[in-house]
């Protein structure tokens, strides 16, 4: 609402705004709000860069969305936009939530090939889950 009304006040939105817009989206649990800004930001030619994406993959981890979180990820590497360990951990904690723990394991891979540094908040992520899994063993 509040992008909408900045628009009809003329003011323009820049990367920061939506960041923020997104953030917020996905941190009330407006997932398809959240990715609903991005189209727009495509739409208007604002950059969308790894910021943005976090808060995006952000809003999947909290709803669980896994592929909609790899696929925000597919979309990153095909954008040249960076992925760092912050992104990995959102996507790996959306993995866990939605039961996939041998994609969240893929994506310690993926980091590791990729000499993205593996964090504490990393591999509590892919604890988690296995755990979610019951995949202790791997």
């Amino acid at each position: 609402e509040l992008m909408g009304e900045m628009a009809g006040k003329r003011v323009e939105s820049d990367t920061i705004t939506y960041n923020a817009a997104v953030t917020a989206c996905g941190r009330s649990g407006e997932l398809v709000k959240a990715l609903e800004l991005l189209t727009d930001m495509a739409a208007k030619h604002v950059e969308l860069d790894t910021t943005t994406y976090d808060a995006a993959i952000g809003a999947c981890e909290t709803d669980g969305e896994w592929s909609k979180a790899l696929g925000l990820l597919a979309e990153m590497s095909a954008k040249s936009v960076e992925l760092n360990a912050s992104t990995y951990n959102a996507a790996i904690s959306a993995c866990g939530n939605g039961d996939e723990w041998a994609m969240a394991l893929g994506l310690l891979v993926e980091m590791a090939s990729k000499r993205v540094e593996l964090e504490t908040a990393t591999y509590n992520a892919a604890v988690s889950a296995c755990a979610n899994g019951v995949e202790w063993a791997q």
